[in-house]
């Protein structure tokens, strides 16, 4: 039997979404306020999922302190109260969107947690606009 056990995380971040190779005009065109080259920030909220077998001795699919552990040293340390364009490394020349920040995010948690798990990423950055990432 598959089930899915689920860590919820929280962290803060600014960005500036635009192309380094576009005009502010065409970056303000296609990313709207979003573009803002003073930075904007959100209150992301992370649900992460780890998907696979209970373990018949341990009653867990994993573990839940340990994946706490994972987000907090991959996510919440890199990524909290930083400017994500400026701060952190893939973000150098990738654009934070929410849609790269989940793919980040799944890359860093899929090197940490073991293979014989799927995992899956739901990442909002406003209460109404979310993206969800699983590795496909």
């Amino acid at each position: 039997m598959r089930i899915k056990a689920c860590r919820k995380a929280h962290f803060n971040a600014a960005h500036r979404l635009y192309r380094k190779d576009w005009s502010d005009e065409k970056n303000y065109q296609i990313f709207g306020k979003c573009s803002n080259p003073k930075f904007h920030g959100h209150n992301y909220e992370l649900i992460v999922g780890v998907i696979g077998e209970i373990d018949p001795e341990t009653g867990f699919l994993m573990d839940l302190k340990i994946l706490k552990d994972y987000i907090f040293e991959e996510v919440e340390e890199r990524f909290d109260h930083k400017n994500l364009n400026e701060e952190v490394e893939e973000f150098k020349e990738m654009n934070p969107t929410a849609e790269n920040i989940a793919v980040v995010i799944w890359n860093r948690l899929r090197n940490r947690i073991d293979q014989r798990f799927d995992i899956e990423v739901t990442l909002y950055e406003t209460p109404r606009n979310f993206v969800i990432y699983n590795g496909e």
